[in-house]
């Protein structure tokens, strides 16, 4: 089996290159010490004054002079172009849990391209960070103690029914599709919300200031 460019038992803050604020990257990286720069992702890193553990991808987006001031152990290039940076760094991260930021609000075929990721690689608990909301693939049984009025908006990638509790606008195994049913803009009734899925195939996406809460959540599920 191929081992993993980074196996580690703690959270990883994984840094892509679309633009992230300071602020939601100081914030994530407090939760993830880790720094793991997906291609051009080194860049931004290095412009807030971090040293990625390692840089992996094609690096069609990386300058020379990024990659001078990065140690050459850490710079891992993947030269196939069948998948994306983003897909080959998920595939080369061991760890309890990813926080992937500065893959949203930029190019939007590289971001509908990260969401297809997480369904391909459902194995990887990893939540990807906006500047104003967040988003996971849910497991197919969760439950959330979010607090009453919390927003929260269901979307299916591919066919799944979904059982939804807890919820202004309760699912009862829904038929949800990408080209049909979704739950955007739903709200938290009381808690706690508790889904059932008949697929991995359902993204949940919250705002962004539920990612402490979150990020506690999947770290008691699977502790380091």
């Amino acid at each position: 089996m191929k081992r993993h460019i980074v196996d580690i038992l703690q959270p990883v803050t994984l840094l892509g290159g679309a633009p992230a604020r300071p602020k939601v990257v100081e914030r994530i990286l407090a939760h993830a010490p880790i720094l793991v720069a997906a291609d051009g992702g080194a860049r931004a890193a290095l412009a807030l004054g971090q040293m990625p553990q390692a840089v992996i991808g094609d690096f069609d987006s990386i300058d020379a002079a990024t990659l001078a001031q990065i140690p050459s152990k850490r710079l891992h290039r993947i030269k196939e172009q069948d998948s994306t940076d983003f897909e080959k760094c998920l595939r080369s991260i061991s760890s309890p849990l990813i926080l992937a930021t500065g893959f949203t609000g930029g190019r939007l075929d590289h971001e509908l391209a990260v969401y297809n990721a997480l369904l391909r690689f459902p194995e990887k608990r990893c939540v990807v960070v906006g500047d104003e909301d967040l988003c996971f693939l849910a497991p197919l049984s969760m439950q959330l103690d979010l607090p009453a009025g919390s927003r929260i908006s269901l979307f299916a990638f591919a066919d799944c029914d979904v059982t939804a509790t807890g919820l202004r606008w309760p699912l009862d195994k829904s038929a949800m599709a990408a080209d049909g049913l979704t739950s955007t803009s739903n709200e938290v009734l009381h808690g706690p919300v508790n889904l059932q899925l008949s697929a991995r195939k359902l993204l949940v996406i919250l705002p962004r200031i539920q990612l402490d809460f979150l990020v506690r959540h999947f770290m008691q599920e699977n502790p380091a």
